[in-house]
């Protein structure tokens, strides 16, 4: 895991701007609250189907990255696979990393596939 993005994602939970967790992540997208959701690569199935579904419909930008230990890990919490940043500034900041990392948007191929 890259360590600006472990550094970023340490900070915006310290802020309180980091909601972890399936319930948590889930009622911030739901209240237009969420700017960016953040999938652990090892998450579930149905995990990864049912926020990149919600979050293309909530027009949300979501990113499958990292394992469940090393985001788990850098924010302090345990076994947790799905993140929401709540704050456009960290959010911004972590896109740009993950741009960095030749890493994209888990829903394009949803805007593609939409497209027909």
């Amino acid at each position: 895991m890259d360590k600006r993005l472990s550094s970023i994602l340490s900070l915006c939970m310290k802020a309180g701007m980091l909601k972890t967790g399936d319930f948590a992540s889930e009622s911030v997208l739901r209240s237009g609250v969420a700017k960016l959701i953040v999938l652990a690569e090892n998450a579930s199935g149905n995990t990864k189907k049912k926020f990149i579904n919600k979050a293309f419909y909530y027009k949300i930008p979501v990113y499958i990255y990292g394992c469940i230990d090393d985001l788990s890990h850098s924010t302090g919490v345990v076994n947790r696979a799905v993140f929401a940043v709540t704050d456009s500034g960290f959010a911004a900041n972590i896109v740009k990393q993950l741009r960095d990392a030749n890493i994209t948007e888990a829903g394009e191929w949803r805007k593609c596939e939409c497209m027909k």
